[in-house]
């Protein structure tokens, strides 16, 4: 079982490789651009998980043809299998608690194309469920400190308090989009998809 970072970046790989069959450097870039919004991405665990990956058969290497090598070095193409596959759209319909915290969030939501709109509700309730948590328990600890704390103290505990203020207002919009959308597509009439030619 993969620790909670390795599972973030096994997700973060096997989601990025569902959009297309990548060259290491393209999926080192693609990560960056993914994970490094969230968190400092560690090159050399890529790697380690690609190998951990193909191990386990959930992506093939692809060497290319003579003609596409470049500089004297070929250039192998990560391509996700049907096993590969069917993993990622199980680690998109984890709705739990490891899904709401800061180093996994922000991956699950960039494939929320791929999720099931019931799954992104969850998980968007429960990340707003745990950062009001964590309002209340800053909010408390600001009451309680607040004479004590300098004036850059003070600061630092406001900017962090209205950070988490908005994310919470941003995904209360969401959400609200989602149950809109999920309540208009229940509302539309199925099509009759029987023929009515003999």
């Amino acid at each position: 079982m993969a620790s909670g970072q390795g599972r973030v970046l096994e997700l973060a790989v096997l989601g990025s490789l569902h959009e297309t069959p990548l060259h290491g450097y393209e999926l080192r870039k693609r990560l960056n651009a993914l994970l490094g919004m969230f968190r400092a991405f560690s090159y050399g665990s890529l790697y380690p998980c690609l190998r951990s990956l193909l191990a386990q058969g959930l992506i093939v290497e692809e060497q290319p043809a003579p003609t596409a090598i470049v500089g004297g070095r070929s250039k192998i193409v990560y391509k996700l299998t049907a096993e590969g596959k069917e993993r990622l759209q199980d680690m998109l319909t984890q709705a739990g608690p490891s899904a709401w915290e800061d180093e996994s969030f922000g991956v699950h939501f960039a494939f929320f194309r791929h999720t099931e709109a019931e799954v992104r509700l969850r998980i968007l309730e429960g990340r707003r469920s745990r950062l009001e948590e964590r309002l209340d328990a800053v909010r408390t600890a600001l009451a309680r400190t607040r004479e004590r704390l300098d004036s850059y103290t003070l600061e630092l505990q406001r900017h962090g308090l209205e950070s988490v203020e908005r994310e919470v207002r941003w995904l209360n919009e969401l959400i609200a989009t989602e149950r809109r959308a999920s309540s208009s597509s229940e509302d539309r009439p199925e099509r009759d998809t029987t023929s009515t030619d003999e």
